[in-house]
């Protein structure tokens, strides 16, 4: 398994696909003004606060207030309190915690009255982006996040992901960062710190510490709303979360992005810096590496997936939903429902791609095909978990329901990627649709091999408009009729029909009767 980070620069804004094995798992989009980002710290003025909601609103420089609610203050956020009003007043003249004197922990069934009152200023942190009408929500429990670990202050805490299984690498690295964190600070050991050594480790929390310094330094004076700490672009996010061995290929066309990410790379994997590359090719950089394509065929309401299945995703306000249709896959050596199951299964590892690619958030309502057998039913489940294992994004699920549904909950931090795939019909110059063009060869190849398969052919004739005729056919050894002959197993013949639209095509057999397609 190998991964490419393929990153687009833009007059207005930064493109980042992540590829595994060639295929786009992952889509960003990152405006040139990267602020209000999750991660960011800023320090905001606490505008309003509400009793009935127990929550305030802060000032934190948005249009919009974000949204502070009590269970999101931290059990020290006294200290933090006290800390930020130190600092800005310049009473306080080291970054260091050690003779920091921590107020009493908060009561976490207690009132936000209690705590805050309009006027006050606070270091927060942005938990989710601006998202439609709302605001950014806030939180007061501060974390820096580096390469190995996660740097959380006013606590002595150490805790190891649950995702290292060895005891006894728990035990090393819990031993080890006490002896190096400094005092007054917390640390989350992340998974990719099992078998480090001490020096990596020791350098990764030395960045953090450095963080620490620099927001207490641009606190000294400082006047709310104002950013603090801006969290790091997404491309460098992405390395810092996922960079390991099976990383390939850094590739970007723009130099200043090129030479930020080789800068990051010496700090965290001084190996590797070579696996960033400047691309100067005079073809778009998401055309060369097959990103378009990709995008095309990937954010469409509708969802190829192969041999005709197919999902149908909508997007609502409350909640998204999939549907999940075979199409015309059927195998006529398996039962009803061994096919549903199969069908199944290959949906469920799509509809994982899916909403990692779209970043869909909140509640997702996934429509199965029914199946019986529970014992179907639970080996589809687990499927489904297994397919969503590497997602980043916190979630869970529920088992199917007796109606097929399977519901899931995603964290949802920042708005859901779009990308609108229609295009202007040629034909009617702009009052209607059509689905993006890119992809009317391989809708066409799925559709004949759906035709080839069910009904027995070796012989298939396609009427299209010349233009595409002349697309397909074009090139002596490898044109597109060519490949699609290989890949379906069968003989084509495309016939150019003027009176087609550009992107019409019909099915006959060799005795030139129309063939029907659902």
């Amino acid at each position: 398994m190998k991964f490419d980070l393929i990153i687009d620069s833009r007059s207005s804004e930064v493109v980042i696909a992540l590829l595994r094995d060639g295929q786009l798992i992952e889509l960003h989009k990152q405006k040139h003004d990267n602020n209000f980002s999750v991660g960011d710290i800023y320090l905001g003025k606490i505008k309003k606060v509400v009793p009935g909601l127990n929550a305030a609103f802060v000032n934190v420089g948005f249009e919009r207030d974000g949204f502070l609610h009590y269970l999101d203050l931290g059990s020290k956020v006294n200290s933090l309190k006290k800390y930020t009003e130190k600092a800005i007043t310049e009473k306080l003249n080291t970054a260091s915690l050690k003779n920091f004197k921590l107020e009493k922990s908060i009561d976490k069934d207690g009132k936000i009255s209690d705590t805050l009152k309009s006027g006050d200023h606070l270091l927060l942190q942005i938990s989710k982006e601006p998202i439609s009408t709302k605001g950014p929500r806030l939180t007061a429990e501060l974390s820096l996040a580096g390469r190995y670990m996660v740097l959380t202050p006013f606590s002595d805490k150490v805790s190891v992901s649950q995702k290292i299984a060895k005891n006894e690498e728990k035990v090393r690295l819990k031993k080890l960062i006490r002896s190096i964190k400094p005092h007054g600070f917390g640390v989350i050991i992340r998974t990719v710190a099992t078998g480090k050594k001490v020096a990596e480790l020791d350098q990764d929390l030395k960045n953090l510490y450095k963080k620490w310094q620099s927001i207490h330094k641009k606190l000294k004076g400082a006047k709310a709303p104002k950013k603090i700490l801006g969290e790091l672009n997404r491309s460098s996010t992405i390395l810092r979360d996922l960079l390991d061995a099976k990383f390939n290929n850094i590739v970007v066309n723009n130099n200043e992005i090129a030479q930020e990410l080789k800068d990051y790379l010496v700090r965290i994997s001084p190996k590797q810096e070579k696996i960033v590359k400047l691309y100067k090719g005079e073809t778009p950089i998401f055309q060369k590496y097959n990103v378009t394509k990709q995008i095309k065929g990937a954010f469409g309401k509708n969802v190829t997936i192969k041999n005709g299945t197919y999902l149908v995703i909508e997007h609502t306000e409350a909640l998204h939903v999939i549907d999940v249709n075979s199409g015309k896959k059927v195998d006529a050596k398996k039962d009803q429902e061994e096919n549903a199951l199969e069908v199944n299964i290959e949906a469920a590892k799509e509809i994982a791609r899916q909403l990692r690619l779209r970043d869909m958030g909140g509640i997702i309502v996934v429509d199965f095909i029914d199946m019986r057998k529970p014992a179907h039913r639970k080996q589809l489940f687990n499927h489904m978990k297994a397919a969503m294992k590497d997602d980043r994004a916190k979630h869970s699920l529920t088992p199917p329901s007796k109606f097929g549904l399977i519901e899931i909950t995603r964290q949802r931090v920042r708005p859901a990627t779009k990308v609108v795939t229609t295009e202007v019909c040629p034909s009617c110059m702009g009052t209607g649709k059509v689905d993006a063009s890119i992809n009317i060869v391989q809708n066409l190849e799925g559709q004949a091999s759906s035709l080839v398969r069910n009904i027995g052919l070796d012989k298939l004739r396609i009427s299209v408009h010349p233009y595409l005729e002349s697309y397909l056919t074009k090139g002596i050894f490898f044109n597109e009729k060519k490949k699609i002959q290989k890949r379906i197993g069968a003989k084509i013949e495309f016939l150019p029909m003027f009176e087609n639209e550009i992107l019409e095509y019909h099915f006959y057999d060799s005795d030139g009767k129309e063939l029907e397609v659902e």
